[in-house]
């Protein structure tokens, strides 16, 4: 069974960085495409970013475009959202999820396995 655990979230000052990882224990994660997802207060969840299983082809919404950088290191069966000049908007719990199978997509009824979340604050 695949389980999978965010970390590196936390609050952070408008212009700053975090990197997010996704740890996956289980299963080998290379067969399996990531998308990274995130929920704001009062919203629904949107997709933020996807990566194919092998890591060749990515996918971001229009809203962090050249600011996230999502990347995966399958030896160490993780998966890494680099977020660079963070807004008060990209305020949020972020999730990761897993699907066995090549190609990634920004539909969240394509994941079958979640992780809990970890909370992102951009603040002053």
């Amino acid at each position: 069974q695949l389980q999978l655990v965010e970390s590196g979230g936390g609050l952070v000052q408008p212009g700053g960085s975090l990197r997010l990882s996704c740890a996956a224990s289980g299963v080998a994660l290379e067969y399996y495409a990531i998308g990274w997802f995130r929920q704001a207060p009062g919203k629904v969840r949107e997709g933020v970013s996807c990566i194919s299983s092998t890591g060749g082809t990515t996918t971001y919404a229009d809203s962090v475009k050249g600011r996230f950088t999502i990347s995966r290191d399958n030896a160490k069966n993780t998966v890494y959202l680099q977020m660079n000049s963070l807004k008060p908007e990209d305020t949020a719990i972020y999730y990761c999820a897993a699907h066995w199978g090549i190609l990634a997509t920004m539909g969240e009824g394509e994941y079958d396995y979640w992780g809990q979340g970890t909370q992102v604050t951009v603040s002053s």
